[in-house]
């Protein structure tokens, strides 16, 4: 890619992740194109669909939580990684509102610029369940495509204006079932979901 293209689509995808983060995953082209002063035409030359520039948004995020993945695998107890793996993977879905429905979709189209990044990501987590169940502190009667779908129910909640105060609890909830060994907190942890109504702590 030529130096100007270079310039050019580094640009737009900044505009792009403003305007995403505020208007969430069904976010107006026009209005990305608008903002970026280009035409239609220029903005879709670099992302012809819809879910091109969303795959250019969040591929950098995916590549990051796969990563993150194997090196909890080394660095923290299986319980611990899994829940920490969690909890990134639905802060990472709430970051563009909208954005886990995309991402569930992709999983199942392998025609989608998605596809590829959500099924390696999807896989990274599935790896860490794997691990957990085998130590014997994760129960045994769930896959990766439930802990997927778990994550798009606490992606959701963080979502929804009246629900999202209450997405860190709830995320405590669904951790302590999912882990055999592990009791709700009652307090919040460290690092807080990141919803649309509450800062990232």
């Amino acid at each position: 890619m030529r130096a100007d293209a270079k310039k050019n689509y580094e640009h737009l995808l900044t505009v792009a992740r403003a305007v995403v983060t505020e208007q969430g995953a069904d976010a107006s082209l026009r209005d990305v194109a608008r903002r970026a002063d280009v035409g239609l035409g220029t903005l879709y030359r670099h992302f012809p669909t819809r879910e091109a520039l969303l795959e250019a948004l969040l591929r950098t995020s995916f590549d990051g939580l796969t990563a993150s993945a194997g090196q909890l695998e080394t660095s923290s107890s299986p319980g611990d990684a899994l829940v920490a793996w969690l909890r990134d993977v639905v802060a990472c879905a709430n970051e563009y509102r909208g954005a886990i429905s995309t991402m569930v979709a992709a999983i199942e189209d392998p025609a989608s610029a998605l596809h590829a990044s959500c099924v390696t990501m999807k896989a990274a987590g599935a790896r860490l369940l794997v691990r957990a169940q085998a130590e014997g502190v994760a129960r045994t009667d769930l896959d990766g495509a439930d802990l997927f779908a778990l994550v798009g129910a606490l992606a959701w909640l963080g979502d929804q204006p009246s629900l999202a105060p209450r997405a860190d609890h709830l995320f405590n909830v669904i951790a302590s079932a999912i882990l055999s060994n592990r009791a709700p907190q009652t307090t919040a942890p460290a690092r807080r979901i990141r919803t649309r109504s509450s800062p990232a702590g």
